[in-house]
């Protein structure tokens, strides 16, 4: 049993090792550079001007404490066919789960005494001895070990295996995990929910049920209903807005936005295949080159929206002309040369 789901690891491991490429490529590694010199000069200025007013800094140092010990799934490595196949060696599984859970703890144990260490400086600043961080070290190490016994009741029933709960639960958890690199390129293996949200309807009548409107309306619905699509719009909308928004710098800010305007319209270039499951599409009376024309109206209209937001909140002419020249070229000529490629 240790050697099958090891293997599982390993394979799920090695697929995520290929997926690590796209997320740190060249322009990605550039920003973060940026970003992280940014975070350590604002940090050490932090501690040359600490403010007198301490409650704020302790709010949000308490906020992330509180996240990390949130954090942190149990990596089962379970499939849904296990609950047939596997039945038999419940007593194995619970093993590999205790196992488990021993790895998801060592590792978020670390990450949690890495943040307290990063941040001692601010800490000792608060009043805190190095005495008394050792023992906020410690008691927290005790709280995660509480929280990670707590996730793992949930795949015991009275002592027995509660096999949909710990399957569904490693599902989740894969599918969190794709889904943050399907913000870089397209993964395979996720899984996608359809929800008809009837309060958005009304956008769906704006746009006229005309053969020539046909894939207008089709990546509209499919936009409005899948969660992946809107959710994902609904995350990076927002992340772009709180960088504009509390980042001082402004041409950090900007170039925040940039890069989260940018993940946005090329992940919703997966709008173009989103119906190629579908034949019948391919039976329809339209244009040939309406596809692909209709898919850059599209992203060109959200596009240009979610600009029109950042040059509110931005409101000094100078980086808004610098954006809204970077978003012309990415909408009026990048845009369109991965949709020709991509459905060509």
């Amino acid at each position: 049993m240790k050697k099958l789901f090891n293997k599982r690891r390993s394979l799920f491991l090695t697929q995520n090792s290929k997926y690590l490429r796209y997320v740190f490529n060249d322009h990605f590694v550039l920003v973060l550079m940026f970003l992280s010199g940014f975070l350590l000069y604002q940090y050490s200025q932090l501690l040359k001007d600490f403010p007198k007013t301490h409650w704020p800094i302790i709010v949000i140092v308490s906020i992330i404490i509180l996240m990390l010990l949130a954090m942190g799934g149990i990596a089962s490595y379970l499939e849904p066919a296990d609950k047939q196949f596997l039945l038999i060696k419940e007593e194995a599984i619970k093993e590999i789960i205790n196992s488990a859970k021993k790895r998801t703890y060592i590792f978020w144990l670390v990450i949690q005494t890495l943040f307290l260490v990063l941040i001692s400086p601010i800490l000792i600043k608060l009043g805190l001895s190095v005495f008394m961080i050792t023992l906020l070290i410690f008691g927290l190490g005790i709280i995660k070990w509480l929280v990670i016994t707590y996730k793992v009741k949930v795949f015991y029933n009275n002592q027995n295996l509660n096999w949909d709960a710990a399957i569904n639960h490693e599902q989740e958890r894969k599918q969190s995990i794709l889904k943050f690199f399907s913000l870089f390129t397209n993964v395979k293996g996720i899984s996608t929910s359809v929800k008809r949200r009837s309060f958005l309807d009304v956008i769906l009548k704006l746009i006229s049920k005309t053969p020539s409107r046909l894939w207008t309306n089709l990546f509209v619905r499919a936009f409005l209903r899948s969660s992946d699509y809107l959710g994902l719009t609904i995350r990076l909308v927002t992340l772009n807005i709180l960088s504009v928004i509390f980042v001082n710098e402004t041409y950090l800010a900007l170039a925040l936005a940039f890069v989260f305007n940018y993940l946005l319209l090329f992940q919703l270039l997966a709008l173009g295949h989103h119906f190629d499951y579908q034949y019948m599409n391919q039976l329809y009376p339209v244009r040939l080159n309406a596809k692909a024309s209709q898919l850059k109206g599209f992203l060109r209209v959200l596009s240009y929206a979610v600009t029109v937001i950042d040059i509110i909140l931005i409101r000094e002419l100078e980086p808004v002309i610098l954006l809204i020249v970077l978003m012309l070229i990415v909408t009026e000529y990048y845009i369109p040369y991965k949709i020709k490629k991509m459905i060509d």
